[in-house]
């Protein structure tokens, strides 16, 4: 196993670097350049310009840039923002706890729901639980996440009155209660879009799995149908379920970055959005660093849960 996991992170590494590559090229060909909002001050002269534009580097070439920054990253130096001139790792590190909380409970939300539900579509198929349940899934997946905010924020914070309708906090109560209160529309929202995708797999799956020769014969042994379904059905198709949430981590901080400006939440993807509108490339390169380096590591623990899941799979490794 450990032999395996080294493996992947071997692979892991130069499509690590691949993708900061492609982010900083493109970031430096979109128009516009970091002393937009510089040029607006009226104090400002076309000498102080140039002489800023050579202090931070941008008159040389893209891929030396890249190459600057790579050789900074490297040392554990993300750089310094343009935007406030601040250290960008450690805007990056205070903006990733709200992100991570934000996303690993809407996705431990949206498993506990799209599951269950699946299992149950897939027991009674065609019926009307199941089409209701795959209404809903593709309903929430099909519904744009900006959309699907609105209309929570309209429901339960303008016309209910029962949730804050942006923020992490109340104003001036930082608590554990505030957070959560705030967190719960975010929440609800993405858990909605995700639910879709997790239910339409582990409903195909599990259909599949009922098929299958040795769920007829555990039934023949009399066994107990939770047990059927649980102990024999669930473990077995469970791997294209893990194989969907893997792919939907990249989704998942999409995802987040449009709840984040919908319900004003202090993640990363509120950040990502004014480092772009302002041309901060450290602080963009900064950001996908973290994404990159968290959808990388979610594939690898995801390929440790393959093996986990199925013996076979473990053995050939």
């Amino acid at each position: 196993m450990l032999k395996y996991i080294v493996k992947r992170l071997l692979v892991a590494i130069p499509t690590f670097f691949g993708i900061t590559v492609l982010v900083y090229l493109i970031s430096a060909m979109a128009p516009g350049s970091p002393l937009e909002m510089l040029m607006a001050d009226p104090m400002a002269t076309k000498e102080s310009m140039e002489a800023l534009k050579e202090q931070m580097g941008l008159n040389d070439p893209a891929i030396i840039q890249y190459f600057r920054w790579l050789g900074a990253m490297l040392q554990g130096n993300l750089g310094i923002s343009y935007r406030n001139s601040l250290p960008v790792l450690g805007q990056v590190l205070e903006k990733l706890g709200p992100t991570l909380i934000l996303t690993l409970s809407s996705t431990a939300l949206s498993v506990l729901i799209a599951v269950p539900l699946g299992i149950m579509s897939a027991y009674k198929p065609y019926s009307a639980w199941d089409y209701a349940s795959s209404g809903f899934a593709f309903v929430g997946a099909s519904t744009p996440t900006f959309f699907t905010g609105l209309v929570v924020i309209y429901l339960f914070s303008v016309k209910l009155g029962l949730l804050p309708m942006g923020g992490m906090y109340d104003a001036g109560v930082h608590t554990a209660a505030s957070a959560i209160e705030h967190l719960i529309l975010p929440c609800l929202v993405l858990t909605i879009f995700n639910i879709g995708s997790i239910l339409r797999q582990t409903r195909g799956s599990m259909m599949e799995v009922f098929s299958e020769d040795y769920i007829r014969t555990a039934r023949a042994k009399g066994l107990t149908e939770p047990r059927v379904v649980i102990i024999h059905g669930l473990r077995n198709a469970l791997i294209p379920v893990v194989t969907v949430l893997s792919t939907m981590i990249p989704f998942m901080f999409g995802g987040a970055v449009v709840a984040e400006q919908v319900f004003s939440w202090p993640g990363l993807g509120s950040l990502m959005v004014q480092s772009i509108n302002a041309r901060d490339y450290p602080m963009i390169m900064g950001i996908t660093v973290v994404i990159a380096a968290a959808v990388l590591i979610g594939n690898v623990l995801t390929d440790i849960a393959y093996s986990l899941l199925d013996p076979k799979i473990r053995e050939s490794r």
